[in-house]
């Protein structure tokens, strides 16, 4: 399975984007805003592909997907949440329904869990600007 985030829209504290699976639109995303240098908790991954395993997070308690192997990142993952102060890195997912948010978050991400527990193939994220 391949997800694929294209980032549409960076703003100076978050940045919008849409997610696809395997070429389909899925969702909204949103991230921490794309900066040239990492400010810890306030900045969003580098474009490019990470493989993606579901693992327990022991912040959220809860198997969650995680982007493995993100240079200068640990415990970036795919999850709920609704405003950048939500991310601190990670990819929330939901719909882009009022500026600088995603709404229905918690259902997105039930959604995401479903197809990507199905998934016996490996599972792979591109990040794109």
């Amino acid at each position: 399975m391949k997800i694929t985030v294209i980032r549409k829209y960076k703003k100076e504290k978050y940045t919008i984007g849409d997610m696809f699976i395997d070429n389909v639109f899925f969702c909204n995303t949103l991230e921490d805003a794309v900066r040239p240098v990492k400010i810890p908790g306030e900045t969003a991954i580098p474009k490019g592909v990470y493989n993606v395993v579901i693992s327990y997070s022991t912040h959220f308690k809860r198997m969650l997907p995680e982007l493995v192997n993100v240079l200068n990142y640990t415990g970036v993952r795919i999850h709920a949440g609704n405003t950048d102060a939500d991310t601190r890195g990670c990819i929330l997912v939901g719909e882009n329904r009022v500026r600088g948010k995603v709404v229905n978050s918690r259902h997105f991400e039930d959604l995401l869990m479903d197809k990507l527990n199905s998934v016996k193939d490996k599972i792979t994220i591109e990040i794109k600007d």
